[in-house]
């Protein structure tokens, strides 16, 4: 049976995903700042905040407990806020550098010794092109960074497959956020989550975009 960590799973796309593998009888390592929901999911649930180094130590370890090795990892948390540059605290510019950016350092630097040698790495990026908006230059910043982190990733994990997965906007509470209206064609989480599986399964590296 194969092994999947799911960082920011209680989230929208985190959580379909954890339910898509739940569902093809994948193990599904789940890790969340709030874990109440998941366990009808999933029994391997972990509370770690990802913006937090040592939660997210604590949580690798005692997931290895149950888990040989890790197939699929991928990271779906993050954050977004909206404010012009003039008007933005260093306090909210952090929070979003640190949930999009910084955190997928942290899990990754302290996951990788868990992960099989030929496994998939994925992180959820953004079509950056379309959100170089006005209010949005700390979420655009973290995500063009996320994609800078991945393709270095990729030339030091050669064994691996590393992929940045660009959903563009999700029909999901993370954008009730911003004033930005979504289109009337975004889709749902579960079809971006059915996306990277099926990326997966077709040995995808480098980006996916899937607008």
């Amino acid at each position: 049976m194969p092994t999947a960590m799911i960082w920011g799973a209680s989230g929208g796309i985190g959580r379909a995903l954890t339910a898509e593998l739940a569902g093809a009888d994948w193990t599904v390592l789940a890790m969340a700042r709030q874990t109440d929901h998941l366990f009808d999911l999933t029994p391997h649930v972990y509370e770690a905040d990802v913006t937090d180094p040592f939660a997210v130590q604590q949580a690798v370890m005692l997931a290895s407990q149950e888990a040989n090795a890790v197939d699929l990892w991928v990271y779906a948390a993050g954050d977004i806020t909206s404010a012009p540059v003039a008007d933005q605290s260093l306090d909210s510019w952090q929070q979003i550098l640190d949930a999009n950016l910084t955190g997928a350092y942290h899990t990754i630097h302290h996951s990788l010794p868990l992960l099989a040698p030929d496994a998939h790495i994925v992180f959820l990026g953004a079509v950056s092109e379309r959100l170089r908006l006005p209010g949005l230059a700390a979420y655009a910043s973290a995500k063009a960074g996320l994609e800078a982190f991945a393709d270095s990733l990729r030339k030091e994990q050669r064994k691996r497959r590393v992929t940045v997965v660009r959903p563009g906007a999700v029909d999901t509470p993370l954008w009730d956020k911003v004033p930005m209206k979504l289109t009337a064609n975004a889709p749902a989480p579960q079809k971006v989550a059915r996306r990277i599986l099926e990326a997966h399964h077709n040995g995808h590296k480098g980006h996916l975009d899937l607008t």
